[in-house]
This record gives structure tokens, C-alpha cells and sequence, in this order.
């Protein structure tokens, strides 16, 4: 068993952001649903002499925390929410391959950086299960021990990181040429110069019965909710690009079967995870098919309702679970009216260069970039170098860099 046991109940939304929110983490915990576990709801009613909120976290102290926010989670976790000052030459906002890259550069170059994230480090990356394509890892590697190299090297260089710390405001100080931060713990933070590098958000099928669902039922990470399916007959799989079939690959190890629904002709993942998938006994692909609505029953998934749009079938199953990979979403909500974004809602730019004097963009989230790992991982490192002239010539440069 984990060492941490997560007690609630499926229809609970602040369940699911605390499950989200160790999943993202890297944090192995146990799960007790306290609708279908009689001793687990026993157990909290007596932890709470007679109440029963939720979620109820135990941790291995013997410690709790009852419907904990994300910040508090963080404070358990011993994770840092709090800068150490109040200005750094440069504040990186995204803690993902990107933001992580510019930060071990930033620091080799002695430029004085900060990374925030608001979730956890390593982005995307360390909630994938296997990364087979990022050079120098001729057997692949799992997401999220790639990852975690990234932090450690960042750590090794003496990058301040912070997690779990979302930036709410982004602004020019116009009397300083500086730019300032808000952070959602409410510090400020000022630096001579930002680097975007937020990434983007895994992208929802906006049907009905979805937004209730989420957590008990739909997913959108294998990685973190795969394994609470295991031993189930079937598992559904939404999306046939790359990520949606590498997912479905995964799935495969705790269902007997994985359906594989893409609203195309054809599936859009490469050759290579076409064949794989396509040759899988456990797998079955329906083309030209879109989910139309997602029905539950007491705060659990029930069917999946999908209609094939060349032939018009309506189609219904009732897998354990969903999982949809669809595309992904800009994480660029708190940059509106203060960097120019594309009409999807990415951040444009000239080079890696912003709207905004002395703010940069890399990765997922600059609008034209490639949404691969390897990319994002060159496009910290080019967009911090672009931070480095910018710095230089506003006289901001230290003597030296830090020693290889």
C-alpha cells in the first residue's frame, strides 16, 4: 500500500483536483471510495467524530488534512510556494521541459532565474508514461523520470523553483523597465526580464454528461488513472492522434480491451503507432466516430453514446472508463490584454520575442511551435539565449556565468 491514503468519493470535484493534483506530482497514494467501502466511510466519521468531508488525506505521519486547497496539499508536501526575494533578473513562468531548460542555461549564463508553475515540475512530460523519441534514451524512458533529471539538474545549478504557484498577472513596470508578477499565493515578484514557457492543457469533448463525469470516469491522463482500471473488461479511448493511440497502447496492460474512437477518416498518429496499434489484439479502432454525450448514474460512468458520421449509426458502449487525448488548449488565460496572442490563444511572437518588451516565449505555447518534447526542450534554450542579448543590452548581464 502507499504510504498516503486519499479517502472520498467519485462525484466529489474536490477529490478529483486533489487525486489531479498528486497525480501530477508524482505522489503514489491509495484511493478509498467511501460510497462503496463501508469500513473506509467508518473510518472517516470516526476521524471526524461523526463527519464525513472529503477528501480526507492521511499522510505517513498519521497526520490529515480535511478538503485541503492545492497550496496547502503543497505545504505537506514540503513543496516550495514562496519566492525567496522580490526581484531576479529573470522569472520564468512554466516549469515544464521548456521552462526548465531556460532555467539550467540561465543559471550556466549567471543569470540570476526563477521558475513558477503552477502545477508541478516537469510539465506534461512527467505524466507521460514512456518517452521513446527525446535523443539519448535509445530504450526510451519513463515521462516521469525524465522529469525528473530535468529538476535535478536545474537543482544541481541552484535554479529557485517554485510549485504549485500559478502567476495571476503579468505586467510592464513602465517606470522601471522591469516586468512584474503576481503570484496566486499574492507575493509580487519583479524581474529586468519573463520567459513564457506555460505550455498548454489537455482539451475536453465539450458534450453533456462530461463536466460531471470528469475524475469518475473520464480522464485525461492514463498515466495518473490507468491503474485504478486494472482488471477491467473495457476501456474507451477518445483521439487518434500520436497521443491517443501511445495511451491506448498503455491501457492495454489493465483492460482486456481498448476502443479507440477517432471523428476522422483515418487515424492521424504515425506509421509506426498506426501499425502497433492497429495489429493489437486487445485493441479495436472505429473511424468517423464522435462521442455525442457521456451518461453517468450516481456519479459514475455508465455509457458512452457515439454516432458514425459516414453511415449515421448510433453507436453505445460501456467502458469502465474514458480517456480522451484530443489536442490541447493554450495555458494563456492570465496573458489576455497584456501579450499578443493568436487567434487560437497562443502567445505571438518575432523569434522568441513577445508584444511585450523584455518578455520571451518557448515551448507548447508560443504560437508555430512543434508541441514536441524535444522542441520544447531547444526552444527554452534558444528563447533563453534571446533573454541573454536582451539583458546584455540593457546593461544586466553579470561579469561571469557559473562554471560548467
Amino acid at each position: 500500500m502507499a504510504e498516503i491514503q486519499v479517502y472520498g468519493a467519485p462525484w466529489c470535484p474536490d477529490c478529483r483536483r486533489s487525486k489531479k493534483f498528486l497525480g501530477e506530482h508524482r505522489v503514489e497514494y491509495d484511493w478509498i471510495d467511501i460510497d462503496t467501502d463501508a469500513e473506509g466511510l467508518r473510518f472517516v466519521e470516526e476521524l471526524q467524530n461523526g463527519g464525513r468531508t472529503i477528501p480526507t488525506i492521511i499522510f505517513p505521519d498519521g497526520s490529515s488534512l480535511l478538503e485541503p486547497s492545492n497550496e496547502e496539499l503543497a505545504r505537506k508536501l514540503g513543496l516550495n510556494i514562496e519566492a525567496e526575494r522580490a526581484f531576479y533578473d529573470l522569472a520564468i513562468i512554466g516549469g515544464g521541459p521548456a521552462g526548465l531548460a531556460a532555467g539550467i542555461y540561465a543559471a550556466r549564463e549567471g543569470i540570476d532565474a526563477i521558475i513558477v508553475d503552477g502545477g508541478s515540475l516537469g510539465g506534461q512530460a512527467g505524466v507521460t508514461e514512456r518517452v521513446d523519441n527525446y535523443p539519448g534514451f535509445p530504450d526510451g524512458i519513463e515521462g516521469g523520470e525524465l522529469a525528473d533529471r530535468f529538476v535535478r539538474q536545474a537543482r544541481r545549478y541552484g535554479v529557485e523553483m517554485l510549485e504549485a504557484v500559478s502567476v495571476s498577472d503579468l505586467r510592464a513596470d513602465e517606470q522601471e523597465g522591469d516586468v512584474s508578477l503576481t503570484l496566486s499565493s499574492g507575493q509580487e515578484i519583479n524581474a529586468h526580464a519573463a520567459l513564457i514557457a506555460t505550455g498548454s492543457s489537455y482539451r475536453r469533448l465539450e458534450v453533456p454528461g462530461e463536466d460531471g463525469l470528469i475524475g469518475a470516469g473520464v480522464h485525461f491522463c492514463a498515466t495518473c488513472d490507468g491503474p485504478f482500471y486494472r482488471g477491467s473488461e473495457e476501456l474507451l479511448v477518445i483521439g487518434g492522434g500520436n497521443s491517443g493511440l501511445e495511451e491506448g497502447l498503455f491501457l492495454t496492460n489493465f483492460a482486456e480491451r481498448v476502443r479507440i474512437l477517432e471523428r476522422s477518416p483515418e487515424l492521424k498518429g504515425s506509421q509506426l503507432l498506426q501499425d502497433k496499434v492497429l495489429s493489437h489484439p486487445a485493441i479495436e479502432v472505429h473511424t468517423s466516430t464522435e462521442v455525442v454525450e457521456l451518461l453517468g448514474r450516481g456519479g459514475r460512468l455508465q455509457e458512452v453514446r457515439a454516432r458514425n458520421s459516414e453511415s449515421g449509426e448510433d453507436l453505445s458502449w460501456s467502458p469502465a472508463g474514458v480517456f480522451v487525448f484530443i489536442g490541447l488548449t493554450p495555458n494563456t488565460e492570465f496573458l489576455r490584454g497584456a501579450v499578443e496572442l493568436d487567434e487560437w490563444g497562443f502567445v505571438a511572437s518575432e523569434g522568441f520575442a513577445t508584444s511585450l518588451e523584455g518578455v520571451y516565449v518557448a515551448g507548447d505555447v508560443r504560437a508555430g511551435s512543434t508541441k514536441q518534447l524535444g522542441s520544447a526542450t531547444g526552444d527554452g534554450i534558444a528563447a533563453l539565449l534571446a533573454v541573454r542579448e536582451y539583458l546584455g543590452r540593457h546593461g544586466h548581464m553579470l561579469e561571469a556565468a557559473h562554471p560548467a
